[in-house]
């Protein structure tokens, strides 16, 4: 059994359990920029991002007693939102396209200075990739998980979830090139 990891926010977890009004709002303002930013990035329309951060707070206060503290609560939390937005996406039934690998865009090695890229114009490019790709890319890349977890969360093969990765990466090694040679010109 793994031991459990001391949070700075005990003593609120404590009061939330009880009920306390202001120690969850308290936890919510402490969170929920973080995790509404998550929800945007998984579900890039900000009503619907909403919902899913609202339906996930309600959802983290309800389960609150079954804390153990295996991990921060933030942790804790990032996992819920991560299945509330994997939830409503698949209630949308998400297009996975099967790409031949000469549909993966191919970026050439070159000496590209990506420090005039800010990070607004990294999320816009990430929001204009295709569903799909846009998803694995998350998972993977921001959030850690490995390609097999990814196939069980998205009800896809491993190998699709490699290739859509590929596919998002590509893309957007493509899409952020050309933003610095626009930026060049």
């Amino acid at each position: 059994m793994a031991a459990n990891i001391p949070d700075i926010n005990q003593d609120l977890i404590g009061l939330c359990i009880r009920g306390d009004r202001v120690a969850q709002y308290r936890l919510y303002k402490q969170y929920s920029r973080t995790m509404y930013n998550l929800c945007l990035r998984m579900v890039p329309n900000k009503s619907e991002a909403e919902d899913i951060l609202q339906d996930a707070f309600v959802k983290m206060f309800k389960e609150l007693p079954s804390f153990l503290g295996q991990s921060t609560l933030g942790a804790w939390l990032r996992r819920i939102v991560i299945n509330q937005c994997l939830n409503h996406i698949r209630k949308q039934k998400p297009v996975f396209v099967e790409l031949d690998p000469q549909d993966v865009p191919e970026v050439p090695e070159q000496d590209v200075d990506f420090n005039d890229i800010t990070a607004d114009e990294i999320h816009q490019a990430i929001l204009r990739l295709p569903e799909g790709a846009r998803l694995v890319c998350l998972l993977h890349l921001l959030e850690g998980y490995r390609h097999s977890d990814i196939a069980v969360m998205l009800g896809i093969s491993e190998s699709t979830s490699k290739s859509q990765y590929r596919r998002a990466v590509g893309m957007l090694q493509e899409s952020l090139m050309k933003r610095v040679y626009e930026k060049q010109v």
